[in-house]
C-alpha cells in the first residue's frame, strides 16, 4: 500500500481542479490572498469576467479544522470544494459547488450556485486578479491581490 501525504494529495487535488477550470473556460491561479486575508486555493476569471473560487480539501482533518469558506463568497460568484476520489463527500455542506479531482484533472459533481458580484467589487477583483497574474508571469512571487 502506498501512503501519499497531505501535502501531496493537496497538490495532485489543486492540479487537478486547476486542469478543469482552464477545460471548462477559466484561467486560475493558484494560492491568492483575497482582501479579507483568507488564501484561495484556486480564483479563477471566466472568459465573461465571472470569478469562481476553489477550496481544496485534502483529508477530513483538513475539512473539520478549517470552516472559513463562507468568508471566500464575498469575493467570488461561486464558490465549490474541491476533494480527491477517495474523500467522504457525504460531510461536505450542500450550499456550495462540488469538484472531484487527481492530479490528471477533475469532474464537476454539484454545480456551485451563483451569487453575482457587485459591478464595483468584480472590477476592482478583477484589476487585482489581472496584476496578480502579471507579475507571477514577470516571476514575482506574489500571493495577494492588491
Amino acid at each position: 500500500m502506498v501512503t501519499v501525504s497531505r501535502p501531496e494529495t493537496t497538490a495532485a487535488v489543486t492540479r487537478g481542479a486547476a486542469r478543469l477550470l482552464t477545460a471548462l473556460g477559466y484561467a486560475p491561479l493558484a494560492e491568492v490572498t483575497l482582501p479579507n486575508g483568507r488564501r484561495a486555493d484556486l480564483m479563477a476569471l471566466g472568459r465573461r469576467g465571472e470569478i469562481f473560487i476553489v477550496e481544496v480539501k485534502s483529508s477530513l482533518e483538513d475539512f473539520r479544522t478549517d470552516l472559513k469558506w463562507h468568508e471566500y463568497q464575498p469575493y467570488c460568484d461561486a464558490f465549490a470544494f474541491a476533494v480527491g476520489p477517495e474523500f467522504p463527500r457525504e460531510i461536505l455542506p450542500e450550499e456550495p459547488g462540488l469538484i472531484v479531482a487527481d492530479g490528471f484533472g477533475g469532474a464537476v459533481l454539484r454545480e456551485a450556485p451563483v451569487a453575482a458580484l457587485a459591478g464595483a467589487r468584480r472590477k476592482a477583483l478583477t484589476l487585482a486578479f489581472g496584476r496578480l497574474a502579471a507579475l507571477r508571469a514577470a516571476g514575482v512571487q506574489a500571493v495577494a491581490l492588491e
